[in-house]
């Protein structure tokens, strides 16, 4: 079976390239503090807060906010088991469309 379809069927929320790096790196870490997760993806704090807000509306990400000693706000984000069952079936479907191209190529 050809691929093509299943490209259009990927889910589009994720295969963004800010927030696949989002998903991806949550997958990694489980949790990270906001500020560290902006430095490692190399996105802005606004960007990132948008991003964010998209994946958390989707309820890929769950964000908390604390204080540390009642002083420093801290934000830490972590992949929900909602969103890294859509990672996984993203990084599935990525797997079978590539696959499917090489077999073509070589047919």
């Amino acid at each position: 079976m050809l691929p093509y379809n299943e490209m259009i069927q990927l889910d589009r929320l994720i295969h963004e390239p800010a927030r696949l790096a989002i998903m991806s790196c949550l997958k990694s870490y489980s949790m990270l503090e906001f500020l560290l997760l902006g430095e490692l993806i190399n996105l802005t704090y606004g960007n990132l807060s948008s991003h964010l807000s998209k994946l958390e509306k989707a309820g890929y990400v769950h964000i908390e906010k604390s204080f540390i000693q009642k002083k420093k706000a801290q934000t830490s984000v972590r992949i929900t088991p909602q969103g890294l069952h859509a990672l996984n079936k993203y990084w599935k479907q990525i797997d079978y469309i590539r696959s499917e191209i090489e077999r073509i190529e070589h047919s």
